[in-house]
């Protein structure tokens, strides 16, 4: 089949078909004499596996694991398993972020008073010192695989500059009077 059809029945655009082909993640097409790329029954299936593995938000870098582990038939499930626990810890992390911004929205968006003013509490808290002295978060540098299984993932990151940015938010003040 060409790349539209492949594309079609894999649920994916060609364009993506051919990222994942430059990225190696699948194999690169077989040609026909005019140039044209062919894809197989069995392309189509990995781009599916590929979709699906984005859609549950995993990166390319564990995508090329999962297809690995996928392909290895002597694997052990506790390593599927393993990645998978992986991407939940990372999923629970942004998940905790996310509510901490939301909630530091929240805050500045209740004491905006959204009339006819100029003055905008919302601007002015980010352009504060208290929002300048909020570090930026860094994304956690990826452990070596043994440190991986030993680390307790029940153990909550610690989000100390925006939890103390956001507690500074609720003195009083603290948003009013910049």
């Amino acid at each position: 089949m060409n790349i539209g059809e492949a594309a079609h029945a894999a649920g994916v655009t060609a364009k993506m078909i051919r990222h994942y082909e430059s990225l190696g993640l699948i194999a690169e097409a077989s040609r026909t004499d005019a140039g044209y790329r062919q894809y197989t029954a069995r392309d189509v299936t990995v781009l599916r596996f590929i979709r699906q593995s984005r859609s549950l938000g995993f990166a390319i870098r564990q995508i090329e694991q999962l297809l690995g582990l996928w392909a290895d038939t002597q694997r052990e499930s506790r390593d599927v398993k393993a990645l998978a626990r992986e991407h939940i810890a990372d999923l629970d992390r942004k998940m905790a972020e996310m509510a901490q911004m939301k909630a530091a929205l929240e805050t500045m968006a209740s004491a905006c008073h959204g009339d006819q003013r100029a003055d905008c509490p919302i601007l002015r808290t980010l352009s504060s010192d208290a929002a300048a002295a909020m570090p930026i978060p860094k994304r956690a540098e990826k452990q070596p695989r043994a440190d991986r299984t030993r680390r307790n993932d029940a153990t909550p990151p610690t989000h100390g500059g925006l939890m103390a940015w956001m507690h500074g938010l609720g003195s009083p003040g603290a948003i009013g009077h910049a």
